[in-house]
């Protein structure tokens, strides 16, 4: 299931991309003591009671404000320790279903500095309201 805009469906696709924190996440002792890396995607369809043919009104109060999204997920990205990225990654989930215009989300999690020999390491999770 991919979160695509679909004017038929009356969804957008909000999304951020890049958020980068530095967050104390992981199993090992380092990771607990002291914060890393971690590189955040958050991708929404949400409802657009607009779509298909209709242009909505141009105040931010009718849309997802991304700037509320990267917020909350910062948030919860630097709250405390979290063992597991899929465990960080669907706290921010859940945290986006609790706007009701969400009707689904994907998360992306990333540790960019864990192994040495590869770009990133990590975890996509998707959670949905249907």
């Amino acid at each position: 299931m991919s979160i695509e805009p679909d004017a038929a469906a009356g969804l957008r696709h909000v999304f951020v991309r890049g958020l980068t924190v530095q967050a104390r996440l992981g199993v090992h002792a380092h990771e607990k003591a002291q914060p890393q890396r971690v590189i955040i995607g958050i991708d929404l369809a949400v409802r657009d009671p607009h779509a298909p043919a209709a242009e909505g009104p141009d105040e931010l109060s009718r849309v997802v404000d991304y700037g509320v999204v990267a917020k909350t997920a910062r948030l919860i990205a630097c709250a405390g320790h979290v063992r597991l990225a899929e465990t960080l990654a669907e706290r921010i989930a859940l945290a986006m279903l609790d706007d009701d215009r969400v009707q689904r989300v994907r998360v992306s999690v990333e540790k960019p500095d864990v192994l040495r020999d590869v770009t990133s390491v990590g975890v996509v999770v998707e959670r949905t309201r249907f």
